[in-house]
């Protein structure tokens, strides 16, 4: 098995083994599988993409050098008992013997820990989901990254030369969900590939009823890699953070929504309620599994902050509020 895993810079620093500045630590543990080498599939987007010509360290603006695995579980261990992380998260590429690895990673964090652990991987046989589950891993995360058949085939489909299909995606999602449980299984959106708030809206009520909880990401430019696009503007996606929060906790619903030109113009609730909620500034921090707080991982240095992996300042929720407007 591989004797090294890759490992978040900000991971690192909670585990001792890096020193750098942030106003904010990670609450998981970001792990990603080590291969040398390129991944096999070719998302558009990805810097790990297998005609990329990126760094492979990179995922998104996040840097993931490879250390030791066996140091990393220990410190990894030490860190949960101490209350420094309250996840594991292992990232996956696309490689022969992958699944070995992860169900390797996956049992030895188990051997030294209670940590709970998510992983998160494109779709695979339904035997190495159970084994994953036996292993420990109570949570799965499938990225379908595009919010439509459309994108989805331009960006790690078909049209980019990746094997995957939406199809597939989908039917894996929901086969996890019933292995796992509805609410253990989620999905990873790219927001800023051309998407309308109101496809956005749609799949997000189509995830919520297979039991999927979304985690939204403002699409990242990296780099040398293949797409060339500027990130989301912000008023877009502050909006698509509302509904995301409103469809995902059932509190308004696509059908209850309203839309113009694709822009949303209603979110089908309350208004008191709607500015209640906004106030709170909830709805704009980071959406994924459980205790995933994602630091600064889309953002640039001193730039605007996407997803906030903590609680927003009164200055921050008024910006948030302005940004809403932005682009209508």
């Amino acid at each position: 098995m591989k004797e090294q895993i890759r490992v978040s810079m900000g991971t690192l620093r909670v585990l001792g083994m890096e020193i750098l500045e942030t106003d904010a630590d990670p609450t998981t543990a970001y792990l990603q599988t080590y291969e040398p080498g390129r991944c096999s599939a070719n998302c558009a987007f990805c810097s790990q993409a297998k005609h990329s010509k990126s760094k492979d360290e990179n995922i998104a603006r996040g840097l993931y050098p490879p250390r030791d695995t066996k140091e990393v579980i220990t410190r990894l261990a030490k860190a949960y008992s101490h209350g420094l992380l309250k996840r594991a998260c292992i990232q996956t590429m696309n490689y022969p013997g992958m699944a070995d690895d992860l169900l390797y990673i996956v049992r030895e964090i188990k051997k030294s820990s209670g940590i709970p652990i998510s992983v998160s991987l494109f779709p695979l046989a339904e035997e190495v989901l159970r084994e994953l589950k036996r292993a420990g891993a109570d949570q799965v995360v499938i990225p379908l990254d595009a919010v439509s058949k459309k994108i989805f085939e331009e960006v790690k489909g078909k049209k980019s030369r990746s094997p995957y299909q939406w199809e597939t995606h989908m039917k894996a999602l929901s086969d996890a969900a019933s292995l796992f449980g509805k609410g253990n299984v989620g999905t990873h959106l790219i927001i800023g590939l051309g998407e309308t708030e109101e496809e956005t809206a749609y799949l997000l009520q189509m995830l919520t009823y297979m039991g999927v909880y979304p985690a939204l990401f403002a699409y990242t430019q990296v780099p040398d890699a293949q797409m060339k696009r500027d990130p989301p503007n912000i008023g877009h996606y502050r909006r698509i953070q509302l509904i995301c929060h409103l469809i995902s906790n059932k509190l308004s619903t696509y059908g209850g929504m309203e839309f113009m030109n694709g822009k949303i113009v209603s979110y089908g609730k309350d208004p008191f309620s709607t500015e209640a909620l906004i106030d709170t500034g909830v709805p704009f921090r980071t959406k994924g599994c459980a205790d995933c707080n994602r630091p600064y991982s889309t953002e640039e240095p001193g730039g605007i902050i996407y997803n906030y992996p903590r609680n927003l300042t009164d200055q921050e929720s008024d910006a948030v509020r302005k940004q809403l407007t932005e682009g209508l």
